[in-house]
């Protein structure tokens, strides 16, 4: 289900473009982009066209850019506040229009306007305009440094106005580096002060929106509550359309976040009847994307088929592909809620070729993980499975980009230092030529000096032997230091796909028996990070990293120095025990997910909890007395670990063997496994991971055939 807000408890992960994502009014500035300037006591014409436009500026822009080029010979001649407002709206409606260099530069021209004014007001305006188009090309760090500036100047600047919406800007900046407290007293200052403005309301809304948005945030929803409701009532008061839209999108989220779906629904009812009034093409297109989702949560499916398609109507007339590719998503799974799965993935291929063609790997692979959960939940393993390997086949490619960029980092350097090598042997050939025809011509002269030129000659031809074999020595340590790196994930240090293959080429894995009479044999243990993209969305790649990491060392801690722990590929894992007692195999599952959900990952000022879902074996396994060869034996892993995503995430299912395997074959085991396991032909076990604040379960489940076998 595809949507502007992050993922609701008790349904599949959600995602949805970041565009869309601003627009619910969640990110920095967005609910402070309208504020009203400062006017004199007197307004002139111009000033009230202007006031007339802000509101325009965020929800039909391209009506705003036509009036205020229209008005743009006057207002450039116009006083100073009036100019420089008409500046400020202008380079606003650009960033709407998503025009960031046209609008960075009339950023520039107004801050550079007050600066040649020497004026606090103007400056200080300037320094908020740029930090709102920073904050829209995704410069976050450079728009936070901005707005704290605009706050100090506007605190000296006299303009009450101004202060409210410096305050505003600064408190949000704050919260988008996850710094709440200092976040919570500047907004809650904000909305102090915009209580003294007098009778313009307008600042006074933006700032309870605003704080709002950080209880949300913080989770403190009674509070927000409390906050949303006086919101309405200033934003009712204003009789602005666009404000009671804001105001319904706030409620939409802050409904999402306390799981009150019907709340949240009205909400957005609300809000398409005011952006169809206000004519926001994109707005409008964007709220029917959210109607269909939240009644595909509420497995409504027909209506949210009816959204949908509604939606990606709307978003061909405001022109935005995106919006588009992700109401025929939604459209895909309301077919499927409502039995027409032929035409729900026919849906869903149109919604992500758009991802295909625009080259959205990340976006892509994660839309192949939604495929395959609507497959799964109609019944169609087959296409769950299909739309999971080819998931899987993206992570691996994008994984292989990476290796491949390090790789040719490496060979790069190496041909440097080659060719520099070839050079310095070039030069000492050059040196021996010269030295042979001195010697030549020197014997020509005088025979008696021939002794002394066969003397000098062999001390020659020695050193440069002895370079050369210094040379060899240097060149095969350095071929042995790329052997090495070339094994070795760059990222985590294990080891990588490429030589954990070259070494299961050689190596021959037998059952045997232990000092105690037990049986001794290797096992394979496969693992992915659950929700590994939701940290990337929501706290970066480097914290993505950081995850990675950690994992790698816990899984260090957890087994021994003589397991083989592989980076699969991606947020995949893989290891190798060559010899472990086999009833100790299910022990060691659940030491891995205990010692990766107890391990919080420090990051900035969060902690970041993750799990593992694993999948796992003993190794060789041999159905019908035939060992399988180690890739169909990893493959078997693979089909265990989608279990464990299927079923729930953070456990791992492991193959202990097979039954009545004169009945089957490998070929359907492989095709199905869960089917398999139905009908009785594989033995299955389930090991839960617990929650990171709860000690490790003791306990392992074997899994039962449903035939009862």
């Amino acid at each position: 289900m595809r949507h502007s807000r992050t993922q609701v408890p008790g349904f599949p992960v959600s995602t949805f473009t970041k565009r869309l994502h601003q627009l619910v009014g969640a990110c920095l500035l967005a609910s402070v982009c309208t504020l009203a300037p400062a006017q004199a006591p007197s307004p002139s014409p111009l000033d009230q066209d202007i006031a007339q436009i802000r509101e325009q500026v965020r929800f039909v822009p391209e009506q705003a850019l036509v009036q205020l080029q229209q008005m743009e010979p006057q207002a450039r001649s116009a006083p100073a506040q009036t100019r420089a407002e008409f500046l400020s709206q202008l380079a606003l409606t650009h960033r709407s229009l998503g025009k960031f260099d046209s609008a960075l530069a009339l950023a520039d021209e107004l801050h550079a306007y007050g600066l040649a004014q020497d004026n606090k007001i103007i400056i200080a305006k300037g320094l908020l305009t740029k930090a709102y188009v920073r904050s829209a090309m995704n410069e976050r760090q450079l728009s936070h440094e901005l707005a704290f500036e605009a706050e100090k100047l506007a605190n000296t600047a006299g303009d009450l106005v101004l202060r409210v919406q410096a305050t505003i800007t600064a408190g949000q900046s704050y919260a988008e580096q996850g710094n709440y407290p200092v976040a919570l007293n500047r907004l809650q200052s904000a909305v102090d002060l915009a209580h003294q403005v007098g009778s313009d309301k307008v600042p006074l809304a933006s700032a309870l929106n605003a704080l709002t948005l950080l209880y949300t945030q913080m989770r403190e929803y009674d509070k927000a509550w409390e906050a949303l409701a006086e919101t309405f009532e200033v934003s009712e008061a204003l009789n602005s359309p666009g404000r009671m839209s804001i105001a319904n999108n706030t409620e939409y989220g802050l409904a999402i976040d306390t799981r009150q779906y019907k709340r949240a629904m009205r909400a957005l009812l609300n809000n398409l009847e005011l952006t169809r009034k206000i004519g926001a093409k994109r707005m409008i297109a964007t709220t029917l994307v959210n109607l269909s989702d939240i009644n595909l949560k509420l497995h409504e499916f027909t209506t949210a088929l009816r959204f949908a398609n509604e939606a990606a109507a709307a978003a061909r007339e405001a022109r935005d592909d995106s919006i588009e590719a992700t109401s025929r998503i939604n459209a895909g799974q309301a077919y499927m809620g409502t039995g027409k799965v032929a035409e729900g993935k026919k849906s869903f291929a149109l919604g992500m070729a758009y991802f295909e063609k625009t080259g959205d790997k990340p976006e892509l692979q994660a839309l192949l993980t939604e495929y395959g959960q609507a497959l799964e939940r109609v019944g169609d393993f087959q296409g769950a499975v299909e739309a999971y390997h080819r998931e899987r086949a993206i992570s691996n490619e994008l994984f292989e980009a990476q290796r491949k960029k390090a790789m040719w980092e490496l060979q790069e350097k190496y041909d440097t230092e080659k060719k520099k090598r070839q050079i310095e042997s070039l030069s000492h050939e050059n040196d021996v030529k010269s030295a042979e025809l001195t010697a030549r011509r020197l014997q020509q002269r005088i025979w008696w000096l021939l002794a002394v030129v066969f003397a000098l000659a062999a001390v020659i031809v020695g050193l440069l032997y002895r370079k050369v074999r210094q040379a060899n020595a240097q060149l095969e340590v350095k071929n042995l230091e790329l052997k090495a790196q070339s094994s070795l994930d760059p990222l985590t240090s294990l080891y990588n796909r490429r030589h954990f293959q070259e070494y299961m080429r050689t190596h021959n894995q037998v059952e045997r028996r232990g000092a105690n009479g037990e049986d001794i044999v290797g096992a394979l243990f496969l693992m992915d990070v659950d929700h590994f993209k939701h940290v990337n969305d929501t706290y970066g790649h480097a914290a993505g990293d950081a995850v990675l990491k950690m994992i790698a060392e816990s899984l260090r801690v957890a087994l021994r120095e003589t397991d083989m722990i592989v980076r699969w590929g991606g947020e995949e894992f893989l290891a190798f025990l060559p010899a472990i007692p086999r009833n100790g195999v299910d022990e060691i599952a659940r030491r891995i997910l205990h010692s990766i959900s107890s391990q919080p990952v420090p990051f900035q000022d969060h902690m970041i909890h993750v799990n593992v879902s694993v999948g796992f074996a003993p190794f060789p396994l041999a159905p019908g007395g035939t060992p399988l060869p180690w890739e169909r034996a990893v493959n078997l892993v693979d089909m265990a670990l989608y279990l464990a995503k299927a079923h729930g995430r953070n456990r791992a299912y492991g193959v202990r063997g097979f039954e009545n395997f004169e009945q089957t074959s490998m070929e359907a085991i492989e095709q199905n496994l869960e089917q398999a396991w139905r009908a009785g032909f594989v033995d299955l076990t389930l090991v839960l991971g617990g929650a990171p604040d709860e000690p490790p379960p003791s306990n392992v489940v074997p899994l039962k055939s449903k035939s009862g076998n």
